[in-house]
């Protein structure tokens, strides 16, 4: 399982947010550069359509590969009082060879993506993972070289921690108190519910640039 919120800032409050990532983090960040493949199986003989998304990160000096699948969110009681979406999530190492093989099980290439970006993972609570990026879209198959911004000067900023059933509540409040400290600069919020960028940015941006995020909180 997994932790997840995410939000949204423009693009030139990016290097304010990441002063301030430094400084409560305190590691340094991952550059990012991902070629996002989303799969989806064609459901038949009864079974339920699925989809699974092959991640290769081009960071590498030999680019891995990963798969994931994202299942339904827990719900009920519980989960609308969370601050934060606690869904199932799979992840494992895979070959090169995995989209040949996904095709040959009956996958179709639905789109791909090209996230470029940076990260910070650190533990504060919880294990989490802040992942700051500019998601583009692929104008010819394949071709990451040729990617162009989905939303030009927006960025996507998702939080995210790993969790299991017995510590979800406590992994979900870990997330929720970290996202407080970047309020300033924008909303995070379960996905799906993005309530766009925040009025404040602009001058928290202005006042974290002029002391260069400093302080460790």
């Amino acid at each position: 399982m997994e932790c997840v919120v995410e939000g949204i800032i423009e693009t030139q409050h990016v290097e304010a947010l990441e002063i301030l990532l430094q400084g409560l983090c305190g590691v340094h960040r991952d550059r990012l550069r991902i070629h996002e493949l989303c799969l989806k199986s064609v459901p038949n003989l009864g079974l339920v359509a699925s989809e699974l998304r092959l991640l290769c990160d081009l960071e590498q000096s030999e680019p891995t590969w990963t798969v994931r699948h994202i299942g339904g969110a827990m719900k009920g009681a519980g989960a609308e009082q969370l601050s934060v979406l606690v869904r199932n999530m799979v992840e494992s190492k895979v070959s090169k060879k995995a989209l040949r093989l996904f095709y040959a099980l009956g996958y179709k290439l639905d789109h791909e993506l090209l996230r470029v970006g940076f990260a910070f993972n650190f533990h504060r609570g919880a294990q989490i993972r802040v992942a700051v990026s500019s998601v583009n879209k692929m104008l010819k198959l394949h071709a990451t070289d040729e990617a162009v911004p989905l939303t030009p000067g927006i960025q996507l900023v998702e939080v995210t921690a790993p969790a299991s059933s017995e510590n979800y509540a406590e992994v979900a409040a870990a997330v929720s108190s970290f996202c407080e400290y970047l309020a300033p600069l924008l909303h995070l919020s379960k996905p799906g519910n993005s309530t766009g960028v925040v009025p404040t940015a602009a001058a928290a941006a202005a006042s974290l640039m002029s002391d260069g995020g400093g302080t460790t909180l």
